[in-house]
């Protein structure tokens, strides 16, 4: 059972929720950009969340499925097609396979998530199946998808056919979870302030809260580089590299902000003036060059109540997923 990679996409990756734990080592956690839609992907296909996925960029692959697949493709929408007929994005979906799936169009978002039954057969690595492209480790060879590379899945565990009229290529099965809200107000990110927030002179306090950050060409799944008002620190002093994270804030010497993403280094010695709220993540993930970013403060309260106001939603969704699709298994 495997889908084969007939033209390549951007930048196409294995990945699952990252590899924790090696820090120390200089091992930074990777995985997917955008949690929420791939944990969506996973439970519209019936798998656990920290199942692997194929994480796509625009333009997207051409993917031939050689057996029947149940799938699901969250995430940002690149229109995508099945045999040329548009098919729904996070929705779960009954392929046939010599059937090719392709992306079109960009309308909305950064990054889309595939998604398919029973899961990619990857060998993982330090207990992580997702793609760690310095390393070369991890994922599919520790690198992206190239043309003619073959991922082999799980054999569905219900019999697809029976569930399709013989004429169709697909069928879309009629639920979809509500993200309405997860990405609501795209552009608007909250952020706490960082240890180094106070080495900011007030005028540039005001203007991190009051102006646009414009995210440049150089962003990518390590940082995005933002362009905005040239900030400057009151306090000019060296700083010892300490740990960082996915979304750091971290203030460049030319005065410029850079937040960091999944791929992100494991310390670093900029000052780190804020840290971007959890719960903002999957919006941050699904920007790209040229998108502006307005950003808010927000306490650690206001940041923890709407990470678990959160994370209640995708529970509910994400057994509403499972109950619904326990009938075609």
């Amino acid at each position: 059972m495997s889908i084969t990679i007939i033209k390549p996409g951007l930048f196409d990756t294995i990945q699952d929720l990252g590899r924790d734990g090696f820090a120390d080592r200089g091992i930074n956690p990777g995985g997917v950009m955008d949690r929420f839609a791939a944990r969506l992907a996973n439970a519209l296909a019936g798998n656990p969340a920290e199942e692997a996925v194929l994480e796509i960029h625009f333009p997207g692959p051409q993917i031939l499925f050689e057996k029947d697949a149940l799938v699901s493709i969250t995430g940002a929408n690149f229109l995508p097609t099945i045999n040329d007929e548009p098919v729904a994005t996070w929705q779960p979906l009954f392929v046939k396979k010599n059937t090719v799936l392709q992306f079109t169009r960009k309308t909305w978002g950064a990054r889309a998530y595939l998604s398919v039954h029973g899961g990619f057969c990857i060998n993982k690595w330090l207990g992580s199946a997702s793609t760690h492209i310095k390393a070369g480790m991890g994922g599919y060879a520790g690198r992206k998808l190239e043309r003619g590379d073959k991922l082999a899945f799980q054999k569905p565990l219900c019999n697809i056919d029976q569930h399709m009229e013989p004429a169709s290529n697909y069928k879309v099965l009629p639920w979809r979870p509500c993200i309405d809200k997860m990405y609501e107000n795209l552009h608007q990110i909250s952020f706490m302030e960082g240890n180094e927030w106070n080495r900011l002179g007030q005028p540039s306090k005001n203007d991190v809260e009051s102006h646009p950050f414009y995210l440049t060409v150089m962003s990518d799944r390590m940082g995005y580089q933002l362009q905005g008002k040239v900030l400057q620190a009151g306090v000019e002093e060296e700083l010892v590299s300490s740990a960082v994270d996915y979304g750091t804030m971290q203030l460049l010497p030319g005065g410029q902000l850079i937040v960091l993403m999944a791929d992100h280094q494991t310390t670093g010695g900029y000052p780190k003036i804020g840290h971007v709220i959890s719960a903002h993540f999957p919006k941050l993930a699904q920007l790209s060059a040229g998108d502006p970013i307005h950003f808010y403060p927000a306490s650690i309260a206001q940041a923890e109540t709407l990470l678990f106001s959160q994370e209640k939603d995708i529970a509910i969704m994400q057994r509403a997923c499972i109950d619904h699709l326990n009938p075609f298994l």
